[in-house]
């Protein structure tokens, strides 16, 4: 989602001016004293008020003055679900993906269900699960043989990664592809999508 806010921000009896950031899966208030997630699952009651958007989480009550109209479009963000991963990647029953590797995350698993060919010139896309160099090096010789110009890499995030975002990236781009898309997939893992330039 991305909105970002500064405003008067109200839990149970304290307020504060604080700086709200309106994420993908929750809310963060930062303020002198007052830090604060909110899982947008957890929001109930949630309107605007004049100029304040308002909810509830976990038994307390919370305001962000953020004007009359960032309000609106506050609400019409929270209050619209987000697109599925399988949508993020563009694949369904129309467009399928061919995969190279093994897709033992639960949400890209159910990102795929209903959703992979074996037939390479039946894919709209190659998904790529690269857990080190030589998975990368297979997804590319794999895809050179596809009519599909778009690879999404999706690879291990954080200290867990043995093959970073910024190696991925450089290969590719030496390898004659351009990165124009990245989502997150789970909290393992993330991926960008890659074409042929």
């Amino acid at each position: 989602m991305g909105r970002e806010a500064q405003g008067l921000c109200t839990i149970g009896p304290h307020t504060e001016a604080a700086k709200a950031l309106l994420e993908s899966t929750e809310l963060i208030v930062r303020g002198a004293t007052l830090k604060r997630r909110f899982a947008i699952s957890a929001l109930s009651g949630v309107e605007v008020q004049g100029n304040a958007l308002r909810f509830q989480c976990a038994g307390e009550q919370v305001t962000l003055d953020l004007g009359a109209e960032e309000a609106q479009k506050w609400l019409k963000k929270i209050m619209t679900p987000p697109p599925s991963l399988a949508s993020k990647l563009g694949i369904g029953v129309e467009a399928k993906a061919c995969v190279l590797g093994r897709a033992d995350d639960a949400a890209l698993a159910e990102a795929l269900a209903g959703a992979v060919t074996t037939i390479a010139s039946d894919a709209a896309v190659l998904i790529v699960i690269a857990l080190n160099e030589q998975g990368l090096t297979q997804a590319i010789a794999r895809h050179a043989s596809m009519p599909c110009r778009a690879m999404w890499v999706v690879h291990l995030k954080g200290k867990a990664a043995t093959l970073g975002d910024t190696a991925i990236r450089q290969r590719l781009r030496n390898s004659g592809y351009i990165d124009n898309k990245t989502t997150a997939v789970s909290d393992r893992f993330t991926a960008t999508r890659y074409a042929r330039r």
